[in-house]
C-alpha cells in the first residue's frame, strides 16, 4: 500500500515528511503572476489619475457620466466629446475621493476628445501620454475607468490591430484608432487605454454593440494633436471650401479618357454660396480626383485633406468634368461647422 504521506529528500539524504506551506509564508510575489503583476502594476500607477466625469445639461437635469484621465498635475483631464457635449456643469471625482468642479476648454467632435481643466488648490496624480506609433498588435493593454462610481474598474486585453477609421458622430472618419479586445464598460468612455509600463497610449471611446470584443480607443497621438490645438484656440482648426460631397464610381470610360487611374472619386452635390469652391468655380456633379496632387477616392479623403495647414493657402484641386480634367485653384478658409461640410 502506498504511504498516504507524501515525503521529500533532505540534503542530508534523509527522508522527512512534507509540509505543506503556510499562507503567512507567501509574499505577493508568490501569489502573482507575471501578467497579474504587470495589470496590477498599472492600475497603481495610473489609477489614480482617473476621474469619474458627471455632467449636468442646459436644463439643469443630470446629464451624462463618463471617465476621464488626468494628463497633468495641475488638473488637465482628457475625455471624450460627447460625454460633455452640450453640458452646463461638469463634476470630476478622482479615485481617492477629491470632488472637484471642471470647465471644458474645447472639445472636438471630430475625433470624440475633450479637454477639461479641473479646478483644485493642489497637484493632481497625473499620468503621461505615450507614443501610439509604437505600438504592436499584441501587446498587453489595460482600460481603466471610473463607471457609475466605481472607481478604477479594469479590464485586460491586448491590442487587436492598428491604424482602423471609425466614424464619428459628425460623419467624419477618425483616423488611426487603435482596436483592443479589453472590455469597454458602459461609463469607460474617456478613460485611458493603458500599456504594461504605465503609458496612456488611447483614450477609450467606443464598443460595437452585437460585436462580441471589439473595442476602440483613440490613439494617443491623436489625443497630443488634439490637446495642442485646444490649448492653442480652444478648438481644432480645419479648413473649409464649402461643399458638400458624396463618394461615386468614376466611370472606366471616362478616366481612361481623362488620363487618371481613380476608381472611387467625390462628387460635388452642393457649393455653397460666396465659398472658396463657389469663387473658383467648380459646380456641382464635377467629381474631385485629386487635391494638391494627392489622389481623393471619395468624401473622407476630401475630409482627411483639408487639415489645418492649409487654411488660408490656395490649394489646386483637380475634377472631372465631363470627360476633361479641370484644375483649379481654391483658397480654403477655416471651417467653423464641423458637421458634414467640407
Amino acid at each position: 500500500m502506498l504511504d498516504p504521506k507524501p515525503t521529500f529528500i533532505l540534503d542530508s539524504g534523509e527522508p522527512s515528511e512534507a509540509r505543506p506551506l503556510e499562507p503567512e509564508s507567501l509574499d505577493d510575489g508568490d501569489l502573482l503572476d507575471a501578467y497579474s503583476r504587470a495589470v496590477a502594476g498599472v492600475v497603481d500607477e495610473v489609477g489614480p489619475a482617473v476621474v469619474r466625469v458627471e455632467t449636468r445639461g442646459r436644463s439643469g437635469r443630470q446629464g451624462g457620466v463618463g471617465s476621464g484621465v488626468i494628463i497633468s498635475p495641475d488638473g488637465l483631464v482628457l475625455t471624450n466629446s460627447h460625454v460633455v457635449q452640450g453640458s452646463r456643469e461638469i463634476r470630476l471625482a478622482t479615485a481617492d475621493g477629491l470632488n472637484l468642479g471642471a470647465r471644458l476648454i474645447g472639445e472636438d467632435a471630430d475625433t470624440d476628445l475633450a479637454l477639461l481643466r479641473a479646478t483644485s488648490p493642489q497637484h493632481l496624480p497625473a499620468a503621461r501620454l505615450g507614443d501610439s506609433k509604437r505600438l504592436h498588435r499584441g501587446q498587453l493593454v489595460v482600460a481603466i475607468g471610473n463607471p457609475l462610481g466605481f472607481e478604477s474598474t479594469v479590464t485586460a486585453g491586448v491590442i487587436s490591430a492598428l491604424g482602423r477609421s471609425l466614424r464619428g458622430s459628425t460623419g467624419r472618419l477618425i483616423e488611426d484608432v487603435i482596436q483592443t479586445d479589453a472590455a469597454l464598460n458602459p461609463g469607460n468612455s474617456g478613460g485611458p487605454l493603458v500599456l504594461a509600463r504605465g503609458e496612456v497610449i488611447g483614450i477609450n471611446t467606443a464598443v460595437i454593440l452585437g460585436a462580441q470584443g471589439i473595442c476602440f480607443a483613440i490613439a494617443s497621438n491623436t489625443a497630443k494633436f488634439v490637446l495642442g490645438e485646444l490649448i492653442r484656440h480652444g478648438r481644432v482648426r480645419r479648413a473649409f471650401i464649402g461643399v458638400s460631397a458624396q463618394t461615386i464610381p468614376v466611370p472606366r470610360r471616362l478616366a481612361v479618357a481623362a488620363g487618371i487611374s481613380n476608381k472611387l472619386g467625390a462628387m460635388i452635390t452642393a457649393i455653397e454660396e460666396g465659398s472658396p469652391a463657389a469663387v473658383a468655380t467648380l459646380m456641382p456633379r464635377d467629381i474631385v480626383v485629386s487635391l494638391d496632387g494627392e489622389a481623393v477616392t471619395g468624401i473622407d479623403d476630401l475630409i482627411r485633406l483639408l487639415n489645418g495647414e492649409r487654411i488660408d493657402h490656395p490649394v489646386a484641386v483637380s475634377a472631372l468634368r465631363g470627360a476633361e480634367i479641370v484644375t483649379f485653384q481654391v483658397t480654403p478658409v477655416e471651417r467653423r461647422d464641423s458637421r458634414n461640410k467640407s
